[in-house]
């Protein structure tokens, strides 16, 4: 008589759940404001349990509000990943009062360094760059930098990204000669192809960073439209614009269920593929972006109250 075999049997997706966006979901990451957060009862009823949060520091945000939002989340069990954006720190004494108060009240060990949506730096620091050669974050046991699928203008007038990934090779030399564990968040698409061919190419120029690709969160076609403008989302536009001129889609709300649905397939064909995880951006508020994360991650995305 045959053994009986006792091995676990993989659960199935819940019906409706697709099994490769559920296995996409694990472990995404999302950005808060400070005012945003407070309008939140709860985080531990929307999130999964550990989900790294990126508190996004907006200029003219007073680092009190940044840290007192850092404090809550870290006692609601999440681990807390602050922006430090370089052009509005003022200068290294200011950097390190900030890392600081971050690591005494709120046990912040994550931080995203970027550049800073401001033209003109308040200080010394113009690049993420100039932030982590620094050595102030060396407590730290994980440092994002950004990405841009669509390139930036800010860096690259020329609509180029000749110097965009010039600083993806530096920063992939940093993480190669540090001990951080290091990725790149990058700025929200609508658009799978786009992202597909650029981590791809990251590759190609030997840059092999981690991604974590920005997605936005379920909003009005109208709102996203204003910040993928504002943010400088290029060819993936056109996706929105698409829609907006769809009159039966033009009134219901944006849901990246597509987007989402299009890199899961990719990365489920090519385990190798360099996405690592999803990062969102809920532009139509933290509880709507959840609640889409619920209904489309299965058991990826059970908050951790039900957990």
């Amino acid at each position: 008589m045959a053994l009986l075999n006792f091995r676990r049997k993989e659960t199935p997706a819940p019906a409706g759940v697709s099994a490769p966006v559920e296995a996409f979901l694990k472990g995404y990451s999302i950005e808060v404001m400070p005012r945003t957060a407070e309008k939140v009862e709860s985080f531990r009823d929307l999130l999964p349990a550990g989900t790294r949060v990126y508190i996004a520091h907006i200029e003219g945000t007073p680092i009190e509000d940044m840290v007192v939002t850092a404090k809550r989340l870290n006692a609601e069990g999440f681990p807390v990943m602050p922006h430090f954006p370089a052009r509005i720190v003022k200068d290294k004494a200011t950097l390190a009062d900030w890392i600081a108060r971050y690591q005494g009240e709120a046990d912040v060990k994550q931080g995203l360094m970027l550049a800073g949506g401001v033209a003109e730096p308040v200080g010394e620091f113009n690049s993420s760059m100039q932030l982590l050669e620094t050595g102030l974050f060396g407590g730290f046991e994980r440092l994002h930098v950004a990405g841009h699928p669509e390139g930036n203008r800010d860096i690259d007038p020329d609509g180029s990204d000749k110097m965009v990934m010039e600083a993806a090779r530096w920063k992939q030399d940093f993480a190669n000669r540090t001990d951080a564990k290091m990725a790149m968040a990058t700025q929200f698409c609508f658009d799978a192809k786009p992202v597909i061919s650029w981590v791809n190419r990251l590759n190609a120029e030997g840059v092999k960073l981690p991604v974590h690709i920005g997605v936005a969160g379920p909003a009005k076609l109208q709102t996203l439209i204003k910040f993928a403008i504002a943010c400088g989302v290029g060819p993936s536009l056109k996706v929105l614009q698409k829609r907006a001129m769809d009159v039966t889609k033009l009134l219901l709300p944006y849901e990246p269920t597509e987007v989402v649905s299009e890199l899961a397939a990719h990365k489920a064909a090519n385990p190798d593929f360099g996405i690592e995880a999803v990062h969102f951006f809920p532009l139509g508020g933290i509880k709507t972006n959840a609640t889409w994360a619920i209904e489309n991650g299965g058991k990826s995305t059970v908050p951790a109250a039900q957990s």
